[in-house]
């Protein structure tokens, strides 16, 4: 054996301080203060243990020969665990003064906002959580005019203040869903970070938690079913909140039909979350509980295979060899969510999506064409209401191409590297 990367094979290895998640026949080993992680076999993982409690690479490969009868590249080894930032770099002031640091100096800083998180998912948050739920599903039984209806959209007759309001309230009932997950996570002690991107014709916001792949499974649901959750409360406090500032008679005021109408769109959103072909929280609440590793591709290419199949086109099929053995299990009966899904999401959009627009635009083409009927503010607020359509899906139609031709180029670059 020869030394790696300027490393002794006769001398420990400087590693930092590991975390290891047993989890069936892999291991997550991964250093939570960088949030850097890999999934190793039970024998790999049972290497960088002995590396990690001072046995040289030399006396390692030496066990490893012993143990399973076959012999062991540590050159690999030791370059794998280079790129995931496993190994001190040698040579540097850091390794000297941090040679004899323990494991508990060399934690990471402590997790901010943990004690918040900890509080929003301790049992008496679980108990006003409940009771605001039965409360507000109490109230749309007595009073069915509480039920969520596409017709609360339309709190006032100018369809731009509509427009403008459902927007505006959603920043921050979409902070809030994240705001969720990532509290949940910190709880754990996990770091997070906030992304946007798109999911179809959605801008969306997305929270990472790296860290989660070495928490127990059980513990990684609340994480993931948090926005959820936040989504179902906050429908909840508005639904209550449109009741409790009802007018003498019974109607709602200004501020209610307000509550009623981002409640709906609240309600849309979790709709959405049975969008099965896209990655929403509940394809990965079913990936984590199950241990998939890659259940989204492997599900639509298993559908694409049996509708190929089906057709009689067998020289479209894709080579199934490379699944993951769960995936495939999984994908047999998760390909028929994912027609599930595109059902759900045809059936809300009939449902909501087509009546509010052909409301909006019959109203738009009424007032243009009523020969005069409508007054100036209507025609004012039609013209911004129709211009800002028109920029939204010029900036969908830009992101859509956008992504196609990165798309194309990553095909591209990785038909010329083959």
């Amino acid at each position: 054996m020869t030394a790696s990367a300027g490393y002794d094979p006769d001398r420990p290895l400087p590693l930092h301080p590991l975390v290891y998640l047993d989890d069936g026949d892999e291991v997550t080993v991964g250093r939570p203060d960088i949030d850097s992680y890999g999934i190793f076999p039970p024998d790999g993982a049972e290497i960088l243990r002995r590396l990690e409690a001072g046995a040289t690479p030399r006396d390692t490969a030496a066990w490893y020969l012993g143990e399973y009868g076959e012999s062991v590249d540590m050159d690999d080894v030791i370059a794998a665990l280079g790129e995931l930032e496993f190994v001190r770099q040698t040579g540097t002031p850091e390794t000297a003064e941090t040679a004899e640091t323990t494991p508990a100096e060399t934690a990471p800083a402590p997790v901010r906002w943990r004690r918040l998180g900890t509080a929003l998912f301790s049992p008496p948050a679980w108990v006003v959580y409940g009771a605001l739920v039965g409360w507000a599903l109490l109230a749309m039984a007595r009073r069915p005019d509480l039920a969520p209806s596409y017709e609360h959209v339309f709190f006032t007759d100018y369809y731009t203040v509509v427009q403008a309001a459902l927007f505006v309230f959603a920043i921050p009932q979409l902070l809030l869903h994240e705001a969720f997950h990532a509290l949940a996570g910190r709880r754990l002690g996990l770091r997070s970070t906030l992304t946007v991107g798109r999911r179809l014709y959605f801008i969306v916001l997305e929270t990472s938690l790296p860290g989660l792949v070495a928490v127990p499974r059980r513990r990684r649901y609340l994480p993931i079913l948090a926005g959820m959750l936040a989504d179902v409360l906050v429908m909840a406090v508005l639904t209550l909140a449109a009741d409790l500032t009802r007018e003498p008679g019974g109607a709602f005021s200004l501020g209610g039909k307000i509550c009623l109408a981002i409640a709906f769109a609240v309600l849309i959103r979790i709709v959405w979350q049975f969008s099965f072909y896209l990655r929403t929280d509940l394809y990965v609440l079913i990936s984590t509980v199950l241990g998939c590793v890659d259940l989204h591709d492997t599900a639509k290419q298993h559908l694409r295979n049996r509708v190929n199949r089906l057709l009689g086109r067998t020289g479209r099929l894709v080579d199934e060899s490379d699944w993951h053995e769960t995936d495939r299990r999984t994908a047999r009966w998760y390909s028929w969510l994912i027609v599930v899904g595109y059902a759900v999401s045809i059936g809300s959009f009939a449902l909501a999506a087509v009546p509010i627009a052909y409301r909006m635009f019959a109203g738009v083409l009424g007032r243009f064409t009523g020969g005069g009927a409508a007054g100036w503010e209507e025609l004012l607020d039609s013209a911004v209401f129709s211009g800002l359509v028109v920029l939204q899906a010029v900036i969908i139609t830009w992101l859509m191409i956008r992504d196609r031709r990165r798309r194309r180029a990553r095909r591209r670059l990785a038909h010329v590297i083959a």
